[in-house]
């Protein structure tokens, strides 16, 4: 296709603009994070170069790459109306900054990125609305309605959504639910209160064993010194009645 059928087939708003996929050197006006501005010779529209079409390598900001009053190569790879605007897209990658020579003379990179734009601009309008909430399933209940990171049932307690209402009143077959989890409710707490009373029996003989055995170590210690204090009353005793029996033969003889 010639550069002729090109702008004979180009929407109105669009002439005067340098021909899609044309090669020319212009020069930075504006250099700003996300890309750099180029006004071509003869023309007072100015380009966008996009950071990513600055260098086949990831450029985190145009001002590593180019500098206000640098002469660069570019290539046209878009011209659009957006927002009663008129936009171009330049590219410094598809070709030689030395010599000017088109990198890509098919104009295979410049359609991908044309269509990579397209598809973002095309997602950008999307939302998650609450229904794709809605149709999840929760693994830990079994429920339908939230996320299993987000649920706070009890073990043994089901809930589900509750229907709208209609204009008759509310539905009867939500009573049954509310009773099987009010008993849920009532069987938790049931359980904690045994808990807390074997927790407090164990305490209770705990204590006991320990008094028990306080006393009997107690006991057995009073045993003991009155034991000692019985066999130094006998010992004593007996070294009296020695005494006494020496005594007496020293007498008699």
């Amino acid at each position: 296709m010639s550069d002729s059928d090109g702008q004979a087939q180009e929407p109105a708003g669009l002439e005067g603009l340098p021909p899609l996929f044309s090669i020319a050197k212009g020069e930075v006006v504006s250099v700003q994070t996300y890309g750099a501005f180029v006004r071509l010779p003869g023309y007072k529209k100015e380009g966008l170069v996009h950071v990513s079409e600055m260098s086949a390598s990831r450029v985190e900001s145009a001002s590593e790459i180019v500098d206000v009053g640098e002469q660069v190569w570019i290539k046209v790879i878009g011209r659009e109306i957006r927002d009663d605007k008129v936009k171009m897209s330049f590219s410094m990658k598809s070709v030689n900054q030395g010599t000017g020579r088109d990198l890509d003379p098919n104009n295979v990179m410049a359609e991908q990125d044309s269509r990579r734009r397209r598809q973002f601009r095309d997602q950008t309008g999307n939302r998650i609305t609450l229904e794709a909430v809605l149709n999840t399933t929760c693994s830990k209940c079994g429920c339908k309605g939230h996320f299993t990171k987000d649920c706070f049932s009890a073990p043994g307690l089901q809930y589900a959504l509750l229907p709208e209402e209609d204009d008759e009143g509310p539905q009867q077959p939500q009573q049954p639910q509310q009773q099987t989890s009010t008993a849920a409710l009532q069987q938790d707490s049931d359980k904690k209160k045994k808990k807390k009373k074997e927790k407090k029996m164990k305490k209770r003989k705990r204590e006991r064993k320990e008094s028990e055995s306080d006393s009997s170590s107690s006991n057995s210690g009073e045993c003991k010194s009155k034991r000692r204090r019985h066999e130094r009353s006998h010992d004593r005793e007996d070294k009296k009645k020695k005494k006494h029996k020496k005594h007496k033969s020293h007498k008699n003889s």
